[in-house]
């Protein structure tokens, strides 16, 4: 079944040179869209702050979750085991297939904003989506990679989310921190001014 989906998606991958241009730069740029939306977030107010902490924070377990499953588990990538339709960039033939590092960096923050905001989630799940069959089409990953990677970005934000007992204290003394620093900095300004 994995094979044949993907061997469904990944056959049109060279045919429509327009397609693919812009199916690569999806799947290369949309980590800078997400990064600008955080930004963007950071700088409204304090509970858009809490939500891009909660999100990096997602994101960072996951980034740690990835390498260390990449230590004991190894899948071949699509193009070693099959004939493929690859589009570039190449990634490296040592490099293991599962989990996907685009697709779970995409739904641990997508997943993490959906918590709080829905409308905003929903549009990044759907680019995070997007994200992932953009692997598949380039033949890059299977789509249980895709799948599993999608599963363990949302498992890891929802995992965060419940423990946010632990997680609290530490982005309250952050957002104290930051807070001072601007206020501070402000008054060095306007006495500078004076």
């Amino acid at each position: 079944m994995d094979y044949r989906i993907f061997r469904l998606i990944n056959q049109f991958a060279g045919r429509y040179q327009h397609v693919d241009k812009v199916i690569i730069t999806f799947s290369q740029k949309v980590r800078y869209l997400f990064f600008f939306i955080l930004i963007f977030m950071w700088f409204r107010n304090n509970f858009h702050k809490k939500i891009t902490l909660n999100a990096l924070l997602s994101v960072g377990i996951s980034i740690i979750m990835n390498k260390v499953i990449k230590l004991f588990y190894f899948k071949r990538r699509p193009f070693l085991n099959l004939w493929v339709h690859l589009l570039p960039p190449s990634p490296s033939k040592s490099n293991s297939s599962f989990p996907s590092k685009h697709t779970v960096l995409a739904f641990a923050a997508a997943t993490s904003i959906i918590l709080y905001k829905r409308v905003l989630g929903c549009v990044m799940c759907f680019f995070a989506l997007l994200a992932g069959f953009s692997r598949i089409w380039m033949g890059q990953h299977y789509p249980s990679d895709i799948v599993g990677s999608a599963l363990l970005g949302f498992i890891t934000s929802i995992v965060v989310k419940l423990t946010g007992w632990i997680w609290n204290p530490i982005i309250k003394r952050v957002l104290q921190n930051y807070n001072g620093f601007c206020s501070m900095l402000k008054n060095h300004i306007k006495n500078s001014l004076i």
